[in-house]
């Protein structure tokens, strides 16, 4: 995992946290809060990740996972500042895939207001996979619509 942010979220006074989607607040990806090279070794490192996710709740896991995905997703449809030149929908088509199979299997979980917002993002970047698509897929046949169903 790249340390670079490319997701909605932003800093949030330093916390070692970040805003997610839905208003709440989620921990920065491990990536994101990694210490210096100079500042311990390996396995102080590796110890004081293990106790970050420790304090993460699946939930929150889950959600800020999912968000990292459809920044990527995003991406890869072309949807960035970068647009076309960052557009790759065989990677896009991967990465809602994997989406869908988990926001589908955790929404139960997750609670409907996490769920909702996570549904919504995933369905706004399957139609934008759509439109980028020059060959279209048959009903079905999109990315992750063997998880949600048709998105039309």
């Amino acid at each position: 995992m790249s340390a670079e942010n490319h997701g909605p979220s932003t800093p949030d006074a330093g916390l070692g946290a970040a805003a997610d989607v839905t208003g709440g607040v989620v921990p920065r990806a491990a990536a994101d809060t990694a210490p210096d090279a100079g500042a311990g070794s390996g396995a102080d490192a590796a110890d004081r990740f293990a106790r970050d996710l420790a304090d993460v709740s699946a939930v929150e896991l889950i959600t800020t996972v999912s968000v990292h995905l459809l920044s990527a997703a995003a991406l890869r449809c072309g949807l960035a500042e970068e647009g076309e030149d960052a557009q790759d929908l065989d990677e896009a088509r991967t990465i809602i895939n994997a989406l869908a199979g988990l926001v589908t299997a955790a929404a139960p979980d997750l609670g409907d207001t996490h769920a909702r917002a996570l549904r919504d993002g995933l369905r706004s970047v399957q139609l934008a996979f759509k439109e980028a698509s020059a060959i279209p897929d048959a009903p079905g046949g999109g990315p992750g619509e063997k998880y949600t169903g048709v998105v039309s």
